[in-house]
C-alpha cells in the first residue's frame, strides 16, 4: 500500500463542500488526513462529503461559517481543535465571484469579494497562527488565481483580492517561517467545476486557447499540489505560488 502523504493529521479546508473545496476534501482523507471543512448554505452536500470521507477511515466535519467573519473564524479554529483534537493544516480556498468591469462595478460587488477572498484568508490564519506558533508547526495553503497575477478584464476586484492572497503569502511566510511554519499559494487557471461548467462556451473556449497544454484543469490537480504543500515532503518550500494551469499564464 502507498504511503499516505497526510496520515495522522488533521486539516481545515475553508469552502470545502463544492468543487475544488470538495476534490481537497476528498484527496486529503485518501492521504490520511481528518479533515474538518466550511460551507455556508448547502447543508446536505456538506454532510454527504463528511460521510463519504469518513468511508475512507478518518474524522470528518462540516462546518457552517462565513470566513468572512472575523469573529466566526476565531470560533471555527477553536471548534476544530476542541473536536479533532489538534490542527495541522489550514488550507484557504473559500472564494466567490461578482464580475463587471471597473466603471459599472458597485461597491456592494466590490466589498464582497474582498471581504470572503482576501479578509477571509486574514481571519483564518490570524486564527490558526498563535496555535501553529504554539506547536512550532503547520501548514498554510491559500488557494490564489493566476488572474491574481496578471490581473482579467471584468474582475477587478477578484483580481485585486487574489493579488492581495498573494501579498498575504509571502508576508506570513516570513513572519511564521522561524517557527517551522510553511506558507505557500496554488494558482489555478480556469478548473472546470460544476460552476465553470455553466460559463458561456465562447468564454470557456477562450479560455481553452490560452493554454500550452490545450486542455483546462479539474479540480484534483489543485487537489494534489496542496496535498503535496501540506504534507512534509514540502517541509523546505515556503512563500511560494505554483500555477496549476496548463499554461494558461505563459
Amino acid at each position: 500500500m502507498a504511503e499516505q502523504l497526510l496520515s495522522g493529521k488533521v486539516a481545515l479546508v475553508t469552502g470545502g463542500s463544492r468543487g475544488i473545496g470538495a476534490a481537497i476534501v476528498r484527496h486529503f482523507a485518501e492521504e490520511g488526513a481528518g479533515v474538518a471543512f466550511t460551507y455556508r448554505k448547502q447543508k446536505e452536500a456538506a454532510d454527504a462529503l463528511a460521510a463519504e470521507a469518513e468511508k475512507l477511515g478518518v474524522r470528518a466535519k462540516a462546518y457552517q461559517a462565513d470566513t468572512a467573519d472575523f469573529d466566526r473564524a476565531q470560533k471555527l479554529v477553536a471548534e476544530v481543535i476542541d473536536t479533532f483534537g489538534a490542527l495541522d493544516i489550514l488550507v484557504n480556498n473559500a472564494g466567490m465571484n461578482r464580475d463587471g468591469v471597473i466603471w459599472k462595478m458597485s461597491e456592494e460587488q466590490w466589498d464582497a469579494v474582498i471581504s470572503v477572498d482576501l479578509k477571509g484568508c486574514f481571519n483564518t490564519i490570524r486564527a490558526a497562527a498563535p496555535h501553529f506558533r504554539e506547536q512550532r508547526a503547520g501548514r498554510i495553503v491559500n488557494v490564489t488565481s493566476i488572474n491574481g497575477l496578471r490581473g482579467k478584464f471584468g474582475q477587478a476586484n477578484y483580481s485585486a483580492a487574489k493579488a492581495g492572497v498573494i501579498g498575504l503569502t509571502k508576508t506570513v511566510a516570513k513572519e511564521l517561517g522561524g517557527r517551522g511554519i510553511t506558507v505557500n499559494s496554488v494558482a489555478p487557471g480556469l478548473i472546470m467545476t460544476d460552476m465553470m461548467q455553466q460559463m458561456p462556451e465562447q468564454a470557456k473556449q477562450a479560455s481553452l486557447d490560452e493554454t500550452a497544454l490545450r486542455k483546462l484543469g479539474e479540480p484534483e490537480d489543485i487537489a494534489w499540489i496542496c496535498a503535496f504543500l501540506a504534507s512534509d515532503r514540502a517541509r523546505h518550500i515556503t512563500g511560494e505560488i505554483i500555477k496549476v494551469d496548463g499554461g494558461q499564464y505563459i
